[in-house]
């Protein structure tokens, strides 16, 4: 089993600001969050922990589980360039649209192609295991979308996860 999960809350998050590859820490909610998480996962016996580099996804892994955490910079949010620090940016950029890479977005399909390798190897290498994962809303999107087979460039809002959620996937 996968357990797929979003890290908990930051300041960012909570004043609605575009995070992508800034390095922010969890708040005191986003701790709570960890905690309940790990309360929730408590009986789960993890053979693998993977997180993204940035300090909110390993903050989230280290609390939920006290074990060796593999760092895969693969799960690291979309950079977002000029628009990381920034509110409103739905307003400037379409980021479901591959072509739009104002600002110094970082290009949907370079995006996607990292989130595929990482489960490409996943899914190979990993069988049979229980496996946490934490990362980010738009890689908890596209996780969804190339676990689901879906078509590529649709519109998968529907399938972000919130602050300190968990998705379990079988594999």
């Amino acid at each position: 089993m996968i357990y797929l999960v979003r890290h908990g809350q930051t300041d960012w998050n909570l004043q609605g600001i575009n995070q992508g590859q800034t390095d922010i820490e969890l708040n005191e909610t986003g701790i709570e969050q960890a905690k309940i998480l790990a309360n929730k996962l408590k009986d789960v016996k993890f053979d693998f922990v993977f997180a993204s580099s940035l300090k909110r996804a390993i903050s989230t892994a280290q609390i939920i589980r006290n074990q060796k955490i593999t760092i895969d910079n693969r799960l690291i949010e979309r950079g977002n360039g000029e628009l990381e620090g920034r509110k409103n940016t739905k307003e400037l950029i379409d980021f479901a649209d591959p072509n739009d890479t104002r600002y110094g977005v970082e290009p949907l399909p370079e995006f996607r192609k990292r989130i595929n390798d990482f489960w490409d190897e996943i899914l190979k290498k990993y069988v049979h295991k229980n496996i946490l994962i934490v990362t980010h809303a738009g890689v908890t999107m596209y996780t969804q979308a190339y676990l689901k087979g879906e078509f590529e460039y649709a519109d998968y809002t529907s399938y972000k996860l919130k602050n300190g959620e968990v998705l379990e996937i079988p594999i």
